[in-house]
């Protein structure tokens, strides 16, 4: 997915001046806060809470899916905490390089471009990105007959790009790929193009209605927990994303959310 997306914390308190002055200043510098009575660190996550069943506001307006049971797990796996910050999409990468937040998960496809300005945990999810259409459309069955069409994005995502390799195509981008669903739910655009899980779950769930999935999948991609540039922070994650897929924690989060088992996973996407 997706250029660079879905209350700060309190943060505790060295005993004495000269502790005190040290961790204001490390925190002002967006680093990593530690946690006065273990060591242990809390890293703000960022997330863009509007990638269902990725990443969600339930109905109580509390946030959930895949990507908040992962990093929970990691966290847990490595002994620290996570504090969640929601993000527009476009903003997430931003925010990573100017330290206002330690990482991100928010289906965050792997991709040499976005590498060059942050760096990418091992992936933890397959994906490709669909064309949707609305059912009774007969004439979009693969990505060469959009040539011409209304097509409706995310901002700021891999579907985006594939958008614009499209001759004469007009491209309309949304905040977020619900609401480009929504559009060509309406009536208002030609087809969407969107990660497939998304768009499938959307479907399925019966958010959105009179829609469709049509030809082969256009990409197969990679999702990444990104961090600032050589963050110090990326070992620890890597290491518990390790344990969460060989102990069965990454199976269980997966079926919670898409049934099934999961498919193997690379160890690098690029």
């Amino acid at each position: 997915m997706a250029h660079l997306t879905r209350s700060r914390f309190l943060r505790q308190f060295l005993l004495g001046f000269l502790s005190l002055v040290c961790v204001v200043t490390f925190a002002a510098c967006g680093g990593t806060t530690p946690t006065a009575d273990s060591g242990s660190t809390t890293l703000r996550v960022a997330t863009e809470p509007a990638f269902p069943p990725f990443e969600f506001q339930g109905p109580d307006g509390t946030t959930q899916g895949f990507s908040y049971d992962l990093m929970n797990a990691i966290a847990e796996a490595e002994g620290f905490t996570v504090q969640f910050e929601s993000l527009p999409f476009d903003g997430i990468i931003p925010a990573l390089q100017a330290g206002t937040v330690d990482a991100a998960i928010s289906s965050i496809t792997i991709t040499p471009e976005r590498a060059q300005t942050v760096s990418f945990s091992r992936p933890y999810f397959k994906a490709g990105l669909a064309i949707a259409v609305r059912e009774e459309n007969t004439d979009i069955t693969s990505f060469d007959s959009l040539q011409g069409k209304r097509i409706a994005v995310q901002i700021g995502t891999t579907g985006a790009n594939k958008a614009q390799e499209v001759q004469g195509a007009q491209v309309r981008t949304f905040d977020s790929a619900p609401l480009a669903l929504q559009e060509l739910s309406n009536g208002n655009v030609d087809a969407v193009i969107n990660d497939a899980p998304v768009t499938l779950y959307a479907i399925q769930s019966g958010n959105i209605s009179g829609v469709k999935v049509v030809g082969q999948l256009l990409t197969e991609e990679f999702y990444g927990i990104a961090l600032p540039k050589d963050s110090p922070n990326l070992e620890k994650i890597n290491s518990g994303l390790e344990t969460v897929l060989n102990n069965g924690q990454y199976a269980e989060i997966y079926r919670k959310w898409f049934g099934g088992e999961p498919p193997t996973l690379p160890e690098s996407a690029l």
